[in-house]
C-alpha cells in the first residue's frame, strides 16, 4: 500500500499556507478596488445633475441642501448606493458644491471621494488612513 507520509502531509499544508497567504490580501483589495467604481460614478452624475441644475436655478441650492428648489428634482436627495452615502455643502454664496462619497459598508469603508463644481477630484480617506489627494485614488496613495 502507498500512502502518504507525515511529512508530506505537513509540507502540503504548509505550501497552501504560504499561497493563501498571499492570495488573501490580493483578493481582497481586488474586491475593495471593485467597489470604488460605484462612488466613482455616482459622483460624476452627482456633478453633472448639479450642472443642470445651475442652469435652471442660476445657483446651486443654499448652504443647507443642494439643489434644494421648489420642484427640484428627486436626485436632490443624493441617495445612497449599496456601498456608499452621499452629502452635498454649497458655499455661502451658492455658486460652488463639493458632493462627497464616503464609504458605508463592506470593503468601502474606510473610503472618501468629492468632487466639486470644477470638476476637482479629490481622496480625503483611503484604506481607512487620512490621506490629502487631487485625484480619486484607486490602487495607492499616488494619483
Amino acid at each position: 500500500m502507498r500512502a502518504f507520509t507525515l511529512v508530506e502531509v505537513v509540507c502540503i499544508v504548509a505550501a497552501i499556507g504560504v499561497l493563501a497567504s498571499a492570495a488573501l490580501p490580493a483578493y481582497s483589495d481586488f474586491l475593495r478596488r471593485s467597489l470604488l467604481p460605484e462612488a466613482f460614478g455616482a459622483l460624476a452624475e452627482f456633478r453633472a445633475k448639479m450642472e443642470q441644475y445651475y442652469q435652471d436655478h442660476l445657483d446651486y441650492g443654499n448652504t443647507a441642501r443642494c439643489a434644494d428648489a421648489n420642484g427640484a428634482a428627486t436626485w436632490s436627495a443624493f441617495n445612497a448606493t449599496e456601498h456608499f452615502s452621499f452629502t452635498c455643502v454649497t458655499d455661502s454664496a451658492q455658486q460652488g458644491f463639493t458632493v462627497t462619497a464616503t464609504g458605508r459598508s463592506g470593503a468601502a469603508l474606510g473610503h472618501v471621494f468629492s468632487i466639486d463644481q470644477k470638476g476637482d477630484r479629490k481622496t480625503s480617506r483611503f484604506k481607512g488612513a487620512a490621506v490629502s489627494a487631487n485625484c480619486w485614488l484607486t490602487k495607492s496613495n499616488a494619483c
